[in-house]
């Protein structure tokens, strides 16, 4: 297993005017991300609005990125559902395409769950994949699913399943809890969500990120992901972009940066941030890349 990671755009899903996905525009997006410098890209994660796209979509996406060229290799996959049995069916799906990864959030219905909950989850999955099971990549975002993943837990899967768990995508933001998944576990590859502490983890053994705004600065967001090299510019945008509903605004900014204002349609219950807000996001985007870059 190689610990080496790079940069994962964690891909926006657009919808054309009915509501469907909007593949042909999804696929032109994977493939300028990939251009631009990243290693991969994940399909339906949370900057995906995973949770809100169905079985039969995910299958027809999945075909078409395929049929289109992109590699299984440079595909990894966002499972975020809370019954066993629906994790297991879509990630086996992913998995028997020869998908990278599987991005494997815990499930989030249930509050003030326990370690051993979690753990017997986890189990339950691995167990229902059976021989498929294989390069998962456990999800930790607790201000979303409100299911923190502790050190202790993920060195209990770490080392019930070796072969099957080999890293995590730590999106807390809670630097102290970052640095000691970093000490703890650095035979995983720890990916980082937060851009604000991506450079700095990476220094301390990180191998890279699945990053949203990925999206819309991947060339800035390579050198962090892969050599650890700062840009406060990307961490002052993460503040900015932090003061709207992140998924929306992540849109608005690959609507604004290819010019194609279908992207800023997200899927409910979720809608498009304002006018307003889109014209804040885009006045400190011009104030902090497009003025270095003239």
């Amino acid at each position: 297993m190689t610990l080496k990671f790079g940069l994962s755009v964690a891909l926006a899903t657009p919808f054309s005017e009915n509501g469907n996905i909007a593949i042909e525009a999804m696929i032109a997006q994977a493939r300028r991300c990939l251009a631009a410098g990243c290693s991969s890209v994940t399909l339906f994660g949370t900057t995906g609005e995973g949770p809100s796209i169905g079985n039969g979509e995910r299958e027809r996406v999945l075909a078409a990125f395929l049929d289109a060229g992109i590699a299984p290799g440079n595909i990894i996959v966002g499972v975020l559902v809370d019954a066993a049995e629906d994790a297991a069916m879509q990630a086996g799906q992913a998995l028997s395409l020869g998908a990278r990864n599987i991005l494997l959030a815990p499930p989030s219905y249930f509050k003030n769950v326990s370690d051993d909950g979690v753990f017997q989850w986890f189990s339950a999955v691995f167990a229902l994949l059976g021989d498929k099971a294989r390069d998962i990549i456990v999800y930790n975002l607790p201000s979303v699913t409100m299911v923190p993943l502790s050190v202790s837990l993920i060195g209990r899967l770490r080392t019930a399943f070796p072969r099957i768990v080999m890293g995590v995508k730590d999106s807390s933001g809670d630097w102290p809890y970052t640095e000691a998944l970093l000490k703890a576990h650095s035979d995983l590859i720890i990916l980082v969500g937060d851009e604000r502490h991506l450079a700095k983890a990476v220094r301390l053994g990180g191998r890279g990120a699945i990053s949203g705004m990925a999206n819309f600065v991947p060339r800035e967001l390579k050198p962090m992901a892969e050599e650890g090299r700062d840009d406060a510019r990307v961490e002052d945008f993460v503040v900015e972009l932090l003061k709207h509903p992140v998924i929306s605004a992540v849109k608005a900014m690959v609507a604004r940066t290819t010019s194609e204002e279908t992207w800023t349609a997200v899927r409910p219950p979720l809608i498009p941030i304002s006018g307003e807000a889109q014209g804040q996001l885009a006045l400190a985007f011009d104030r902090l890349f497009r003025s270095k870059a003239a």
